[in-house]
């Protein structure tokens, strides 16, 4: 690897991470690891992630250019429907339903990858991906952008496990579901809107 390699290297891993890192997938996947098992979480997350990463690198571009950026919208306002969705479920079955059955490893890791898969889908951090392959190679901005997202998948799964330990389970529920509902809402209005949101 020369200079130039390292450096790009380091670009894209700062870029994506620093993307990612106050994402909506990135809040969603705190709330996911406040309610089950982090470690399966963070699994569930960073192999989203990486396939996010395999898609933006190998076949995003042709999907935005065959898509257009107008049809794009569409797969944030699905994955943001699916989130509030899974919110209102949430809020339906009550804090005492998720204290009578511990979530298992199977369930963490399925929710985290599905919730994280789906928000990924045309986000912020797949777009850079796309176009940072034409200045580095597809497999410079693969390990360097799956790597990034697979810590900033620790740091949420992490920091979501302190927030459930810390906070009464009534309260920890009310805040998972107005957390998932916030970005729930956040994902459509980006599909939507996407201009008015340019920093994200």
């Amino acid at each position: 690897m020369d200079l130039g390699a390292v450096g790009g290297f380091l670009i894209v891993f700062a870029v994506v991470g620093g993307f990612e890192l106050f994402d909506r997938t990135s809040f969603a996947t705190m709330a996911l690891a406040s309610r089950h098992r982090p470690v399966p979480t963070w699994a569930g997350a960073s192999v989203a992630f990486v396939g996010s990463s395999a898609i933006a690198v190998s076949v995003g571009a042709a999907l935005v250019a065959f898509l257009g950026p107008g049809r794009i919208g569409l797969i944030r306002v699905a994955a943001g429907s699916a989130l509030i969705a899974y919110a209102l479920w949430l809020a339906y079955r009550g804090p005492e339903s998720e204290e009578a059955e511990p979530t298992s490893a199977r369930t963490a890791f399925v929710a985290a990858f599905a919730t994280v898969f789906v928000l990924e889908m045309g986000d912020t951090t797949m777009i850079v991906e796309i176009l940072f392959v034409t200045d580095w190679g597809w497999l410079l901005v693969f390990a360097a952008g799956a790597l990034a997202l697979i810590a900033v998948a620790a740091w949420a799964a992490w920091l979501g496990d302190r927030l459930g330990t810390r906070v009464e389970p009534a309260l920890l529920h009310r805040i998972v579901v107005g957390v998932l509902l916030a970005v729930g809402a956040l994902t459509i209005a980006y599909g939507l809107a996407p201009g008015a949101f340019a920093a994200l």
